[in-house]
Formats: structure tokens, C-alpha cells, sequence
């Protein structure tokens, strides 16, 4: 069978099936919209323990992400983004996800070479651009004057 890319692009959209877009966006909003709520809560009882606000916010977010990396380790969160869809990219769990993911499907190949070289893989560009916007705009800051 000699099919061109139009005519395989054709037989494709025949036989796949409707992505049921509304229930989509349902689960998506009522997940993430979990996600939040779960770490307002969170904010809500650290704040109560006597935490300021900044501190609170801080421990939210180590939590967030220790969570999301565990229910990636035990496979629960791909489950939950099968569903959820964009609802589990609320940045700092989707990061979560993304920087654990790689590296627990390089694990067999060891510890550094499999699974902390995966790990920098993901995270390294962000690292590296997120360093170098903060270096950037602290120099404009201090050629204008405003550095401290």
C-alpha cells in the first residue's frame, strides 16, 4: 500500500474518533481547580500553624511538588493527567511531573547517568534561562540606578 501523506492524513481522520471536547474541559477545570483549592487549603492551615503569609506560600509550594513527584513515582499522576488533561499542568505540579517523568524512565540505565542526567535534562534549560533573565534584568536595574 503506497499512500501519500495527504491520502494517510485522510484515512486518519475517518477512522479516529471525536476527541468529546466539553467532558475534556470539565474534567480539566474540576482537577485543576482541585489542584488549587488543595493548595489554598494548604495555605489557609500553614498560616493557622503561624507561618506569615510568604512562608506559608513557600511550604504550599514544597508540598505541591513533593506530592506531585511522589504520585509520579507510584504512577498516579499519568493516570490523573489521562483524565484531567491540562487541568494537572497547574505550573508547579506539571513541573513536578516534568522534571520526575524523564528520570524514572531513565533509571535503569543508573543512578547519574540514568536518572540525575535525566533529571538536568528537563531542568537545566529552565535553570539556565531563568539564571541568566535574573543576571540580565539585575544588570538594567543597576545601569538604571535602581540596584540596590
Amino acid at each position: 500500500m503506497n499512500l501519500t501523506n495527504q491520502d494517510y492524513g485522510k484515512l486518519v481522520s475517518q477512522r479516529a474518533k471525536p476527541s468529546p471536547m466539553g467532558k475534556n474541559m470539565v474534567w480539566a477545570f474540576l482537577v485543576g481547580g482541585g489542584i488549587c483549592t488543595v493548595g489554598q487549603g494548604l495555605m489557609n492551615l500553614f498560616q493557622r500553624w503561624g507561618m506569615e503569609k510568604s512562608q506559608a506560600g513557600t511550604w504550599v509550594s514544597i508540598t505541591l511538588i513533593l506530592a506531585a513527584a511522589v504520585l509520579t513515582g507510584l504512577g498516579l499522576f499519568d493516570k490523573l493527567a489521562k483524565r484531567a488533561g491540562a487541568g494537572t499542568l497547574v505550573p508547579i505540579t506539571g513541573f513536578a511531573n516534568a522534571m520526575v517523568s524523564p528520570a524514572l524512565e531513565f533509571k535503569s540505565e543508573g543512578l547519574i547517568t540514568g536518572t540525575a542526567a535525566k533529571l538536568f535534562t528537563v531542568a537545566g534549560p529552565v535553570l539556565v534561562f531563568g539564571m541568566g533573565a535574573s543576571v540580565i534584568y539585575g544588570l538594567i536595574l543597576c545601569l538604571m540606578g535602581q540596584g540596590g
